[in-house]
């Protein structure tokens, strides 16, 4: 039996292995466009930003080490150009001497993954994404060379987009980037973005968001927020789109999301071809509808299944979460499962839940703080999504309601989580279990909250706002038209409170659940501002976002 793979990276170089592990008789061959095989594409712009430094760690294999160790027949430089389903045949060109010749298959797996959503150039400025080896190996070329390179943009604020920024800036170069979106990182929720944002200015990076190229005169580029650009090198980090060419030339099924549709064995229409990769259509967990996740754990893992089922092996994929994490300078912003825009955008109900934990004792030095939002369906508390931005700890509390939505454990059920504590790990009340307090509380009824975009609609139909920290967090900053009743003075200040519904908030939200408490028990309608001041002032630099500075 013979399977033939083409792409020789994260999914089809799994399956490759996997399948040899399960079978030793079988007949493999990988057909890699590129000169490179089974790297570590998650490293590169670590390596242009200097902080991996030896080249060959991103080469995890050669063509010569699996097959000594895999027995692999693997073929970089040749491109699989056609496929024939009814022969089981594909064409391929060794591109070094453009020799054509088809070779039959029994099973074949595509895993060519996906590409930049177009090859733009802008007059004679440097232009590369950040996909390959051969794009770092041309980007440190450029940085390298006598005159040097100064300044670079970034067009993208997503993931690779921003990991660009941080290493160009490492490497010394004034650093612009443009989002066309609202706001940077849209998997996130705008108001979780900020604090991000932020950062990336206090480091130096030219954030424009809502802003595309308009034009490219001389090596100036002009940006369609009236500001202009005179870069000596572009990262394209736009975004990708699923490569399907072979698979359309094939006759195979695409998805609603224009990804190669498969089933949850990874099978394509044709018995025979199975998909694996960024090209491929996944199932969301939460709809079971069909989504696009780019990301590497999950091509590998289902390379994995499909040498399983191609194997005899019975094995199925897990439904994605979409789980993602990113580090910008010192700071993490991380998410799995859906956002409250996907979810509104949806119509569905939910509950929302801001905290403002540090990432362990405050007590014991080096505590960061840390934003987390979680995400609730009000009737079944089931945990529909949540996002963290902070410092560390941040990778292992995503991790943590990851596991917990795969698992079914109820939002109310994370404070009932028996987690590792020390004062250098974390608090006796972990930041999950303190979300799992916060959604047993508003699950039970014990509290009502308010989210911060809904606070000008409320206040508008007659509730009154009380700020109830401290007279000194006031003065240092509020809301405006807030009053201010210490929650320590509520009880002896009741009589100030006029008449009708009032709205409670502190810092953060927990001196304010308490003050709501204190409210309801009295016979007030109150309820607590989510997040508290924090999560409302973040809000509050969606609504008017601060002014970019060229």
């Amino acid at each position: 039996m013979r399977t033939i793979i083409i792409g020789g990276v994260a999914g089809g170089m799994s399956a490759a292995t996997r399948l040899r592990r399960l079978d030793e008789s079988a007949e493999i061959t990988v057909y890699e466009r590129g000169p490179h095989v089974s790297y570590a594409n998650c490293g590169l712009p670590y390596y242009v930003g200097g902080i991996i430094t030896d080249r060959s760690q991103l080469l995890l294999q050669t063509p010569d080490s699996l097959h000594r160790r895999f027995r692999l027949d693997v073929r970089t430089g040749h491109e699989v150009v056609s496929i024939d389903p009814d022969l089981k045949l594909v064409t391929v060109v060794e591109l070094a001497t453009s020799t054509t010749s088809t070779e039959h298959y029994d099973t074949l797996i595509l895993a060519v993954g996906a590409a930049a959503r177009g090859e733009v150039t802008f007059g004679d400025i440097p232009t590369h994404t950040l996909r390959t080896v051969s794009d770092v190996d041309a980007i440190t070329a450029l940085l390298e060379r006598d005159n040097g390179i100064r300044s670079a943009l970034v067009i993208g604020g997503g993931f690779i987009g921003l990991e660009a920024a941080e290493n160009l800036v490492s490497r010394g170069l004034h650093t612009s980037l443009v989002q066309r979106g609202p706001h940077i990182l849209t998997p996130l929720d705008p108001e979780m973005t900020v604090p991000l944002e932020s950062h990336l200015r206090a480091h130096g990076v030219d954030v424009h968001t809502s802003t595309v190229i308009d034009r490219v005169d001389g090596g100036i580029v002009h940006l369609s927020d009236g500001t202009s650009q005179q870069p000596d090198l572009i990262i394209d980090a736009s975004g990708v789109r699923p490569q399907t060419t072979l698979a359309l030339t094939a006759g195979l099924r695409l998805g609603p999301t224009g990804g190669i549709a498969v089933d949850a064995e990874n099978r394509t229409s044709d018995a025979n071809i199975f998909a694996v990769g960024d090209g491929v259509e996944k199932q969301d967990a939460r709809t079971g509808e069909p989504t696009l996740v780019t990301m590497a754990g999950l091509a590998n893992r289902h390379g994995r299944t499909t040498a399983d089922v191609i194997a005899g092996v019975a094995e199925t994929n897990a439904p994605s979460l979409g789980t993602a994490i990113v580090g910008v300078f010192d700071m993490v912003a991380a998410k799995v499962g859906a956002s409250e825009t996907e979810l509104r955008a949806a119509g569905a109900p939910l509950r929302v839940i801001h905290t403002h934990p540090a990432s362990h004792a405050g007590y014991y030095p080096g505590a960061e703080g840390m934003s987390m939002k979680l995400l609730v369906d009000p009737e079944s508390d089931r945990i529909l999504g949540a996002q963290i931005v902070g410092g560390s700890g941040v990778d292992k509390r995503i991790d943590i309601i990851a596991v917990a939505m795969t698992a079914g454990i109820t939002a109310s059920a994370l404070a009932k989580l028996e987690l590792a504590y020390a004062p250098q790990f974390g608090s006796a009340k972990d930041p999950i279990n303190q979300l799992g307090y916060v959604a047993d509380n508003l699950r039970t009824g014990a509290t009502r909250s308010l989210q911060w975009h809904e606070l000008e609609a409320a206040r508008t139909s007659g509730a009154t706002l009380i700020d109830v920290r401290s007279a000194g967090e006031y003065a240092a900053g509020s809301i405006p038209a807030a009053v201010n009743i210490p929650v320590d003075e509520l009880r002896e200040r009741l009589d100030e409170l006029p008449a009708g519904p009032v709205i409670v908030h502190c810092q953060v939200g927990q001196r304010g659940h308490t003050a709501a408490r204190i409210l309801t028990q009295h016979g007030i309608d109150a309820v607590n501002l989510d997040g508290g001041f924090r999560t409302w002032a973040a809000g509050a630099q969606v609504r008017e976002p601060a002014v970019n500075v060229v």
